[in-house]
């Protein structure tokens, strides 16, 4: 089973709470963060793309890098892990990444993918005026089908003449040609988001949700191989979790109440209003993600407790079927990474080659 880590790209990781570690996100946070994971033998790494903050006292996620020049500075740190970076559809044209993809690559042989994200805050779109309308809810998958169509064409061929009815190639060239697959990542929960990645993709990300609950994932796991099952083609599926861990369970559920009970409600009033005016098919996931009562972390699936505890609740969610890998995000990333490697992994079954 792989491992993973969600980077901290953006303000203060994924903790909507004062009594969460306050931090900006920097060139050298982050390639620390990916040098300790590959260090302790995670298999990959990967940066959001996120345009437009949820103000409040923490200032959440009002500072930002950009995925792929994050990504570019990072490559040629590693020697192993795997790197993704993210690409907003509407911000940048296909075959423009399809050439900034081939030139990590040249850094990171055969060691990197793109994560398609369609966008369905208005805001962070409009602010620039790149907004297309309000119709694009209901077509972002078949935009983004074509921009990836895009992009294989180039990387497969070097020429993409693509006459769609979102773009419009005309003897697009490139090269060189990639040196490894690049693969293509994505995390539309809805139903019509997985029949994207079935047809399109190679990894598809699903949230864990609840807290303690880490087979939770196993429907979404469902609905994905369902799709798969259509589109004959094989993805591998990857789950994301917290870890709040520490040597006792006591110990850990501390450090949680503790961030709950300094949650910034404003930063949350934010994200739960922009939630509620998706009018896309993945209305009903967007909107769990905003859901008050744990919203402090997205309503991200979250595992506290020992170390003991974790390593079994993680061993838990790799057992699901269908699961190839889990992603993690940590309270403190560099100091959970540092725990992780010396008593979390040591005692997962799924990882026993670093027992």
């Amino acid at each position: 089973m792989d491992l993973g880590v969600f980077l901290p790209i953006g303000n203060n990781g994924w903790l909507m709470s004062t009594a969460a570690p306050q931090y900006m996100p920097t060139y050298e946070l982050n390639r620390a963060v990916t040098l300790k994971a590959e260090s302790i033998g995670f298999e990959f790494a990967l940066s959001m793309i996120k345009l437009r903050g949820f103000g409040g006292a923490t200032e959440f996620w009002d500072h930002n890098l950009e995925s792929f020049t994050l990504m570019a500075g990072i490559a040629p740190a590693t020697e192993r892990i795997r790197l993704y970076a993210s690409t907003a559809t509407l911000t940048l044209p296909p075959a423009i990444v399809a050439r900034m993809a081939v030139t990590i690559d040249s850094m990171a042989p055969g060691r990197f993918g793109v994560n398609i994200v369609t966008g369905w805050q208005k805001g962070e779109y409009a602010q620039m005026g790149l907004w297309p309308g309000d119709q694009h809810a209901a077509t972002r998958y078949e935009q983004s089908s074509e921009y990836v169509r895009v992009m294989r064409d180039l990387w497969d061929t070097g020429r993409c003449d693509l006459d769609g009815e979102f773009f419009h190639m005309e003897d697009c060239r490139l090269g060189p040609l990639p040196q490894g697959p690049i693969e293509i990542v994505c995390a539309g929960q809805s139903d019509r988001g997985m029949r994207f990645c079935a047809e399109y993709g190679d990894v598809q990300f699903v949230l864990g949700s609840g807290r303690n609950t880490p087979a939770a994932h196993g429907q979404a796991n469902e609905r994905l191989g369902v799709a798969a099952q259509h589109s004959g083609r094989d993805v591998g599926v990857y789950v994301l979790f917290m870890v709040i861990a520490d040597e006792t369970d006591e110990a850990a559920f501390t450090r949680w109440d503790a961030l709950n009970a300094a949650v910034d409600r404003e930063a949350i009033a934010t994200m739960t209003g922009r939630a509620a005016t998706d009018g896309s098919d993945e209305r009903s996931h967007t909107r769990q993600l905003a859901m008050p009562e744990g919203a402090i972390n997205f309503n991200i699936g979250t595992l506290v407790g020992s170390y003991e505890r974790v390593a079994a609740m993680l061993d838990e969610a790799a057992a699901v079927p269908q699961t190839k890998g889990i992603m993690l995000i940590f309270d403190d990333f560099l100091q959970g990474l540092e725990v992780f490697g010396d008593h979390i992994q040591p005692r997962m079954a799924s990882r026993r080659k670093y027992r």
